[in-house]
């Protein structure tokens, strides 16, 4: 194939190959942006981080079904326009006209298995600090008027009657347990601002009351206070707080292949842990597979020749219901038992191969001797879907 052949056909394909993923990872994206964080997430500045942590592993997700689609309308746009036809006609034979598709499909397995083993185990851990500043109240603009809150596992309880300014409440309570000191504290205020400083948020009190109950007896003390300060385990300047658990899905490549070794001691350890080392390893993959799939179905049942049908469209459908079909029963089968992955690999080999056959049943079959007569008049038309074997 010439140079300048080949780049064409495969800038054509990586345009369109970006324009689905963009179309494709915006969306769910932000949908599952909403769905998993409040409105009050705006107000807190977490929007950010969670678009950080999330793309990446969305984007590498969606490449194998972009990467397909891209390659399934490229082929029935080529076809409509009878490029294929022409191509045919200059003695190119099928291979010759996949190799550029199944180059850019190499190099985006090879993006898809940096993305997903290297950039979004980092990032991942971002959303997740969001989740549990979320879930767990640690964002004080994310505190709802006239509710009860509670931090540090029962040992502090804070309600606020309204907000005068996003830092700024009215009529806040405190109630705070200390171990250490075995006494109660009830803290009542007219005024609290809230000021994040590196590790978490001091709260200034303004004209107020303790109330100090030792725990062993009922005696209490009260003492009013024109100003006075305490802390909360919050999100502070420094950064999302810290977390006491994380997941497979955020160990780099290194850990997480040194994580086989425990987790097979576990079959529900090693359940999460195949099912994250299929999402890592087995969906890039399929970009090769989705790409096969696409140029084999158009090719062996698209019209080639322009003419107008469905099987266009039918074969850009088939790419997405194939990419679903696989993620679905990754998801469901590998997190019940770990062995499903024998059927999970059967799946995506049975793809490729059988796409790679379609291929090669057109390259090399016995109906493509005709259009090798055919193409070797420059006045001959091409015959619908066969290809000269000898170029």
């Amino acid at each position: 194939m010439p140079r300048l052949l080949f780049l064409y056909l495969i800038k054509r394909v990586a345009l369109a190959a970006f324009v689905v993923e963009s179309a494709l990872c915006v969306p769910v994206v932000l949908s599952y942006l909403l769905g998993q964080l409040p409105a009050a997430a705006v107000r807190g500045g977490l929007v950010w981080p969670a678009i950080v942590g999330v793309t990446p592993t969305v984007a590498y997700v969606a490449l194998p079904m972009a990467v397909g689609v891209a390659t399934a309308m490229t082929f029935a746009s080529m076809a409509s326009e009878s490029l294929i036809s022409v191509l045919y006609a200059l003695r190119l034979s099928v291979w010759a006209i996949c190799r550029p598709t199944l180059v850019l499909a190499l190099l985006s397995v090879g993006a898809g298995l940096a993305l997903a083993n290297f950039i979004a185990p980092q990032y991942q851990g971002s959303m997740q600090d969001v989740l549990n500043v979320v879930r767990n109240s640690l964002n004080h603009r994310m505190l709802e008027p006239a509710h009860f809150y509670t931090f540090e596992n029962g040992a502090k309880t804070l309600y606020l009657e309204r907000w005068e300014t996003p830092d700024i409440a009215v009529n806040l309570f405190v109630r705070q347990i200390s171990v250490e000191k075995m006494q109660e504290q009830t803290i009542t205020a007219a005024r609290a601002e809230f000021r994040r400083n590196e590790s978490g948020v001091v709260v200034a009190l303004t004209k107020g009351s303790i109330q100090t109950r030792p725990i062993d007896t009922s005696d209490v003390r009260i003492a009013a206070f024109d100003e006075y300060a305490i802390a909360l385990p919050m999100q502070g300047n420094g950064g999302l707080p810290p977390r006491s658990w994380h997941g497979v899905y955020e160990l780099p490549a290194k850990d997480f292949m040194a994580q086989f070794a425990v987790a097979r001691a576990d079959s529900r350890m090693l359940a999460e842990w195949t099912t994250e080392a299929a999402m890592r390893i087995g969906v890039p993959l399929l970009t090769l597979g989705h790409s096969l799939l696409a140029m084999a179905l158009v090719l062996n049942f698209g019209n080639i020749t322009g003419r107008r049908g469905a099987s266009g469209a039918l074969t850009i459908i088939a790419i997405p219901a194939a990419h679903i079909l696989f993620l679905v029963a990754l998801q469901s089968l590998l997190r019940a038992d770990a062995r499903f992955v024998v059927v999970l690999a059967a799946m995506a080999l049975l793809e490729i191969l059988g796409s790679a056959w379609l291929i090669a049943r057109l390259n090399f079959g016995p109906r493509a001797k005709l259009i090798a007569a055919g193409a070797a008049s420059p006045y001959s038309a091409p015959n619908d879907g066969l290809a000269a074997p000898y170029a």
